[in-house]
């Protein structure tokens, strides 16, 4: 509300019961930062863009798929369970 400068900062540290000073500090700072508070894409601290998690889940599910069919596969190859290996 204090961005939008619809009250003034007495009016809104009133009706929050908050210092004015610390809304104009928290006003200041929302600025400063607001294109990464509504940005899309966001970066974690190694700079490789972060992969949608929709993406990951649907990942997860065809690996699924696929370890269950390669399960069932050695199964009806007579492979034991016991001599099954991780790829690395």
């Amino acid at each position: 509300e204090a961005a939008k400068e619809q009250l003034t900062l007495a009016q809104l540290a009133q009706k929050f019961e908050v210092n004015a000073v610390t809304i104009s500090k928290w006003k200041s700072e929302f600025l400063a930062n607001m294109s990464a508070a509504f940005s899309h894409v966001k970066e974690p601290s190694n700079g490789e863009p972060e992969v949608p998690s929709e993406k990951l889940y649907a990942q997860i599910g065809k690996l699924k798929v696929e370890l269950d069919f390669l399960k069932k596969s050695a199964k009806k190859l007579g492979i034991p369970e016991s001599e099954w290996k991780p790829l690395n």
